[in-house]
């Protein structure tokens, strides 16, 4: 128990977050309290809330928390705390929020100031560091997620967080919401499944023939170096040509701008990855099984399916993995073109200099890339341990 709890030197990631997270909290402020969703607002450091009672509970966390990373050998000590103070800061932000709420106001506006924003990420490392430290089995890393997750939706359906800013945004819009977060998963999930049906079969080709690999490869890589915009841009012609002049692909939802544009976009950039990584999975097969397979009378179609797309599987699903967390953020991107998804959110807040509304459309993003990556590792890591 002496060495669990052991005082030790100065951590050194301890020390560079407890000093980002000290300057923000004296020099950035903690909220900003509009009069309305377009105007500037009056900039309130954490310092100036001291009087709050929610203030000094999250001030005295934090000092808690930023002793414990600098000094405690203990992880679970050390995620308590930061999962206390993850709690006090959300807390914090939303009676915070509350109090400075006129009564009755329906257009003044609380947003959460830089200072916020760095602790939740400061307090957010030291959690992930902590976790890292406990070494967590894959899925229970997925737990977790689950959990913070379910701790997020706690404080949202409370009304603790009622009064931000981007909570009214989304009470205004919850019904579009729900609909554009529809159009983004599917867009995204969309254009990997037809990369991948597309990818692997490709990959396995260019496995099968080195001569067409460097083509292959080299075309998908110089797609890669297109600008998205600029590819969305070159689509819209032939696309848009193509609905006028085939009635078919008129009315299939083929148009010059929309959906079509955005999903054969997205899946020319997830098709590098899912090809690349197919053919080194299957480069890393063991020649000497696919020969003994060989041996045993097995065709090339079974050697394929019975032993090295099974072997190959992780490093391929290491490629779906990138091409997901990729498609969910360029999704945002193909709103300029009437794609759908979050970006829509994005593109009206920077029009009309409401960065709450990008905030509405950013932080979900956000949070489907993460967990997808969670997720994901998880399932790769887990594929792979047995064979370790």
């Amino acid at each position: 128990m002496e060495e669990t709890l052991a005082v030790r030197k100065l951590d050194r990631l301890g020390v560079v977050l407890v000093a980002g997270g000290i300057t923000a909290t004296a020099l950035l402020p903690f909220i900003y309290v509009k009069a309305n969703r377009i105007a500037a607002g009056k900039p309130m450091l954490l310092t100036q809330l001291i009087p709050q009672t929610s203030v000094l509970t999250l001030l005295a966390l934090l000092v808690v928390t930023a002793l414990a990373t600098l000094f405690l050998r203990n992880a679970f000590i050390r995620l308590a705390l930061g999962t206390l103070c993850l709690a006090g800061l959300i807390a914090a932000i939303g009676l915070t929020a509350t109090a400075a709420t006129p009564p009755g106001s329906t257009v003044a506006r609380m947003t959460p100031g830089g200072s916020f924003w760095v602790l939740f990420g400061v307090i957010g490392l030291i959690i992930s560091d902590a976790l890292v430290k406990i070494r967590l089995t894959p899925w229970m890393r997925v737990v977790v997620l689950a959990g913070y997750t379910a701790l997020l939706g706690i404080c949202l359906s409370s009304g603790l967080l009622d009064s931000l800013s981007i909570l009214r945004e989304f009470s205004t819009r919850s019904a579009q919401f729900w609909t554009e977060a529809l159009s983004h998963l599917m867009l995204a999930l969309g254009s990997l499944a037809i990369a991948i049906i597309l990818g692997l079969p490709l990959g396995i080709l260019c496995f099968w023939v080195p001569k067409l690999r460097a083509v292959v490869l080299q075309t998908l890589s110089l797609i890669q170096t297109i600008p998205s915009l600029a590819l969305f841009g070159i689509l819209m012609l032939p696309l848009g040509y193509l609905a006028t002049h085939v009635q078919l692909a008129a009315d299939i939802g083929i148009r010059g701008i929309g959906t079509a544009p955005a999903l054969i976009a997205l899946v020319l950039y997830s098709l590098l990855p899912i090809v690349a990584n197919t053919v080194v999975g299957l480069e890393g097969v063991d020649p000497s099984v696919r020969d003994a397979a060989a041996g045993m009378g097995l065709t090339r179609r079974q050697i394929l399916t019975g032993i090295d797309l099974p072997l190959a599987f992780p490093v391929i699903l290491t490629g779906i993995r990138i091409v997901l967390v990729q498609a969910i953020g360029m999704v945002t991107i193909a709103a300029l073109i009437g794609g759908g998804g979050f970006g829509i959110f994005i593109f009206q807040g920077l029009g009309q200099t409401a960065m709450d509304l990008v905030l509405l459309g950013a932080v979900p993003t956000v949070f489907f890339a993460f967990s997808s990556a969670v997720i994901l590792d998880a399932v790769i890591e887990s594929i792979q341990g047995p064979a370790a």
